[in-house]
Order: C-alpha cells, then structure tokens, then sequence
C-alpha cells in the first residue's frame, strides 16, 4: 500500500542515503519510529530533506484516506451486529474524517514552510488514529484497525520528526 519495492540492503551506498540517515536520526530519537519501516516507507532517491518530509505527509494522507474507506467498508457490512463495534467505528470514521481535512492543511503549510503549524496538524492526525484505537481498548472489542492505525501513527511521528529537523 504504501511501501516500496525496493528491498533494504545495508551496503555502504544506501548507509550514505539521505532517506537512510533521517531514518536512522529519526528512530534513534523517536521510539515511535521504526528504522526498518521508515526506510521501507520513504524508500531511495529523495533529493533533499524537504522532498521526505513531502513524502511522508503524502503517505500519511493516502494511508488516512485509505482507512476512512475501510471504515466505511466496515459499517455497511450487513453481518456486522455488534453495537459496540458499530459505536467505535462510528467514531473513528469521524476522527479519519477530520484527519483528511488536518493532513491536507498540513501539506499546504509544510508547502508554505509554516511547519509549527503543520506540527499541529499532524500532531492531531496522530492523536485521532491513537484516539479511534483506544475506543475500541475501552469497549474491550476487538480492532479491525489495529494495524492501519499504528501505519498511521508511525508515518505521522516520521512527518513530524521531518518537520522537526527542518524547522
């Protein structure tokens, strides 16, 4: 979905990558980044650290759009009777609802070089899929989401850690 084909080698060319050091800088410092899944994500061939921290965002909005339309897959299934489990993918499709409009506003102004306010934006991204998981801890159901939303998480901590080295 959002992963490159292109398989993780450690010769000493990719050691040397951009994509490679932000990676290795970014989960040195943030628990919430996987190394492996960061360079999986952001792939090679990036020309500056401004085109990743792009990207990110970018991955981050298919990956937000990509589990609203899960979500609402979900809602019209006919043999899902669980009320709870309705409550809470309910409440997620407004949390990822939100999130489409945030993470669009965090491209225009990471666009626009406003990055505290595209930190803001995606801080809430983040807080939302955190949000929509945890309902479903609350109501001890079962999440269909669980791993859409770590993706989303984890590829929001690596946009915010972009944004971070750049502002």
């Amino acid at each position: 979905m959002f992963f490159s084909n292109l398989p993780i080698t450690r010769s000493s060319n990719n050691r040397s990558s951009l994509t490679y050091k932000t990676c290795k800088t970014s989960s040195d410092q943030n628990p919430n980044i996987s190394f492996n899944f960061c360079l999986t994500s952001l792939g090679h061939g990036a020309t500056s650290l401004r085109c990743l921290g792009l990207l990110s965002i970018r991955l981050t909005r298919h990956n937000v759009s990509t589990t609203r339309h899960l979500i609402k897959k979900l809602r019209k299934n006919k043999g899902l009777d669980d009320p709870l489990m309705k409550l809470c993918l309910a409440d997620c499709l407004e949390l990822y609802s939100d999130a489409t409009l945030m993470i669009k506003q965090a491209r225009k102004d990471y666009k626009a070089e406003r990055y505290f306010e595209a930190n803001l934006m995606i801080s809430s991204v983040m807080n939302g899929c955190s949000t929509c998981e945890d309902g479903f801890k609350e109501k001890m159901v079962i999440s269909p989401l669980t791993n859409m939303n770590r993706n989303v998480f984890e590829l929001s901590a690596i946009a915010l850690s972009i944004i971070n080295m750049l502002a």
